[in-house]
């Protein structure tokens, strides 16, 4: 079959690699119809060192149902599927708590297993991990469908993490796909002002059509000033921050009003949390990390399919495999916000 290998930084390649087949009598075979390209593929686009033999790419995918082990139990063949961009067992004290990114037999596609920007992937613990979906699904929704592998979730997890309600002020840091369903996320948990802190037009247009309130285009200090102005010089209740860099979270504690929380989903490239003194003497609360995805899906899904939420869109080019290495340059370059892969 046909597969996404990365072997260093900007070289991105479309390989023959053997097909997946059953490991484990836990495991399942899917048969993946649509993938994705994620914000946090282009980390290493950008820096990652040569590797003899490549890393297979992608942790975002829908697919069908083509093989299943021995002790798969809620699983068949023919069935179209979510994939989590982590597996988990489902039975452990973390996914019992809701937390599968940390499962104590989980791990990451794209990392610890190939990855789904392929014809198909081998799923681990595929009953703890797949989320099946009923077949008379529209074919409209696949795409938002798509999102709750990851952005729709990930979004989600940084507005629960950031205790988003009712009449909140939110701020949301990254105007990326997983940035734009966090805007999503905050007015879907009734928040009352919601700031979308990025300056590319497309995105902008996107957030302000999911719910933004305002436009923050300024960066550093002065977009921590430009917050307090628009909230009325208290600062927000919650931030998401969906970036994942050291001014990123500086911003975010520099926005948030005293007693307030940030969600923070985008992977950290600093070492240690910076303007930690204020943080505390404002008594911030800091936390997030990997979402649990699989414990959103349920959630999450009815609003998509009766149309209350279109996450898909943040999907604004369609490619096949051959077009993948594109799509990531596309993506580097800011040329789009966010690419599916239809197989």
């Amino acid at each position: 079959m046909r597969a996404t290998v990365m072997y260093g930084a900007g070289d991105v390649r479309i390989e023959n690699v053997p097909e997946p087949a059953l490991v484990e009598p836990t495991d399942a075979v899917v048969r993946v119809t649509r993938a994705c390209i994620c914000g946090s593929d282009l980390w290493p686009y950008k820096e990652m060192a040569p590797v003899e033999g490549g890393r297979r790419m992608g942790h975002e995918a829908m697919g069908v149902v083509e093989a299943v082990g021995a002790h798969v139990r809620t699983l068949k063949r023919g069935q179209i599927v979510v994939m989590p961009f982590a597996y988990s067992d489902g039975n452990c004290t973390f996914c019992h708590e809701g937390l599968q990114t940390s499962c104590i037999h989980g791990g990451f596609f794209g990392g610890q297993v190939p990855g789904a920007q392929a014809e198909a992937v081998r799923v681990p613990l595929a009953d703890g991990t797949l989320f099946p979906l009923s077949a008379d699904k529209d074919e409209a929704l696949m795409s938002s469908l798509l999102t709750l592998s990851d952005v729709m979730g990930t979004g989600h997890h940084a507005a629960v993490v950031a205790a988003v309600h009712e009449g909140s002020k939110v701020a949301v840091i990254g105007d990326g796909a997983v940035g734009l369903c966090g805007v999503i996320a905050a007015k879907r948990l009734g928040a009352e002002q919601i700031l979308m802190l990025g300056r590319h037009p497309d995105r902008i247009a996107l957030a302000r059509a999911f719910g933004a309130t305002d436009i923050v285009s300024e960066r550093g200090e002065a977009a921590v000033e430009r917050v307090h102005e628009l909230t009325g010089g208290s600062g927000v209740h919650s931030v998401l921050e969906c970036v994942g860099s050291e001014q990123a979270i500086l911003t975010a504690i520099g926005v948030t009003r005293p007693g307030g929380a940030i969600g923070r989903v985008g992977v950290p490239h600093y070492e240690t949390i910076p303007n930690s003194l204020p943080a505390f003497y404002s008594n911030i609360r800091v936390g997030g990390g990997p979402a649990p995805v699989r414990a959103y899906i349920a959630e999450l899904l009815p609003d998509i399919v009766e149309g209350r939420i279109e996450p898909g869109r943040v999907f604004d080019r369609v490619t096949n495999l051959d077009g993948v290495p594109d799509g990531y340059r596309a993506m580097n370059e800011r040329e789009a916000i966010k690419v599916m892969i239809a197989l």
